[in-house]
């Protein structure tokens, strides 16, 4: 067995520094990781980020030069391999401002109108597909109905879908879809609403869970059905972990309502909560668990560490990749140095960012580490089991379609660990350096 790692140590100025393949051997210890191929869970559906407004606005602005950087970086073969693209129905909070494809229901005249995704969004996704080696799947989620169909009159502040408007925004969303494939852009899967249980200053609106429920089996899904866009996936909840497995055992208890969901979604901004993503996967095997937002939140953390804010990401992407995640979409992919544009000040950090004005971008210590599963882990890849040692490091491992093993380790302690990674018996020490992170691949001689 051969072995090659990747290793990111920020101390040591390493960045997904690759070794020289060192072949594996028998090799014994205590401080033992195994990994067992044959025992295999979930498929990986794949890793990326999200093209909102705010960072199409960004890249626009940015050089030839400077923007060749940052396809590369996340999707040419020198990157890290996002194969996965979110992106908002009407506006979001990193919008340059609240917008909406139809702004007045009373104008009967009033075309739907996309031209506003036309100036920013869509000029970034083309551009990331064109430079891409693989396809990239990409999910869409509002964040708000237009003011008009809900009940505060009002993109912002929460407030409901009116009644009288449930199915004409079904239909709004099926619009959307097709509309974007004359752009090229194919929307594989939707989310029902981003943060339904939230109340935000910026675009949002709230679902029950009855609501939600009662919405996708009476008016997304048979729209859907009727518009000739069946095989759009469509995932529920799109909100924080902690609420997951109420959420959707309240939704997928309705047989019919679940005959149109495939998955859940979720988000990371309560904690960890995996537990949660046992019991679906446990309830609910057929669902796929997909994590569609996750950042670092500059009223929360700002001040934390770089290597804090990382190993944050990765933890996180362990543990969800652990307990049945499918796959995993970061936040904004592109943000200036305040951390936006965003139309209500909600700044927070990106893997990449920017300083327009000198034409620069900087590359955060989170691209990195989320590097060491999207480069390594290949879309199709599968879980596989292993034991550990000690609870010291952190843990998951994968067996890629070309039979390559792909391991994780992460060493978030103070102190150097020393990991035997062995497999039936064959194995290489591997020093984990303290606050580091390191990629093991194994493959056959």
């Amino acid at each position: 067995m051969r072995i090659r790692t990747v290793t990111t140590d920020y101390h040591k100025n390493l960045f997904l520094q690759e070794s020289e393949e060192l072949i594996a051997k028998e090799v014994g210890s205590n401080q033992v990781v195994n990994i067992y191929p044959e025992r295999t869970y979930q498929i990986i559906r794949g890793f990326g980020g999200a093209f909102t407004e705010a960072s199409g606005y960004n890249f626009s602005k940015l050089s030839k030069e400077k923007k060749e950087i940052v396809l590369d970086a996340y999707f040419g073969t020198n990157g890290i391999h996002y194969t996965l693209g979110r992106t908002h129905i009407n506006s979001c909070d990193f919008s340059l401002s609240n917008y909406a494809y139809l702004e007045e229901g009373e104008d009967g005249n009033q075309k739907f109108n996309r031209d506003r995704d036309r100036e920013y969004i869509v000029p970034m996704v083309t551009a990331a597909m064109k430079f891409s080696k693989s396809p990239i799947t990409f999910l869409a989620s509002p964040w708000s109905p237009p003011a008009f169909m809900k009940t505060n009159h009002d993109m912002n502040h929460g407030g409901e879908l009116k009644e009288e408007y449930k199915k004409d925004w079904a239909k709004y969303i099926a619009t959307y879809v097709k509309d974007c494939k004359k752009d090229g852009i194919t929307i594989s899967m939707l989310t029902v609403q981003n943060e339904p249980e939230a109340t935000q200053v910026w675009d949002s609106c709230r679902y029950s869970a009855v609501q939600e429920m009662e919405f996708v089996r009476d008016y997304l899904g048979p729209v859907l059905v009727e518009e000739g866009l069946s095989d759009l996936k469509i995932y529920i909840w799109d909100h924080n972990k902690e609420l997951l497995y109420e959420r959707a055992k309240e939704i997928l208890s309705d047989t019919k309502a679940r005959e149109y969901i495939s998955g859940v979604a979720f988000h990371w901004y309560t904690g960890d909560h995996f537990e949660a993503l046992d019991l679906v996967r446990e309830q609910f095997p057929e669902q796929e668990l997909l994590f569609t937002e996750g950042c670092v939140e500059y009223g929360r953390f700002f001040d934390s560490s770089e290597v804090w804010k990382a190993e944050m990401y990765a933890h996180d992407i362990l543990g969800n990749l652990n307990h049945g995640m499918h796959g995993y979409i970061d936040w904004n992919l592109l943000l200036d140095e305040k951390g936006g544009p965003n139309h209500v000040g909600n700044f927070c950090q990106a893997p990449i960012m920017c300083n327009l004005e000198e034409d620069s971008i900087l590359f955060n210590l989170s691209y990195y580490y989320i590097g060491h599963f999207s480069k390594y882990i290949m879309p199709g890849a599968k879980r596989i089991a292993y034991t550990k040692y000690t609870d010291h490091v952190e843990v998951a491992a994968f067996l890629n379609p070309n039979q390559e093993r792909v391991v994780i380790l992460l060493n978030k302690s103070d102190h150097e660990e020393t990991v035997v990674l062995k497999e039936n018996g064959i194995g290489k020490e591997i020093k984990l350096s303290s606050h580091s992170i390191v990629t093991v691949i194994c493959s056959e001689e």
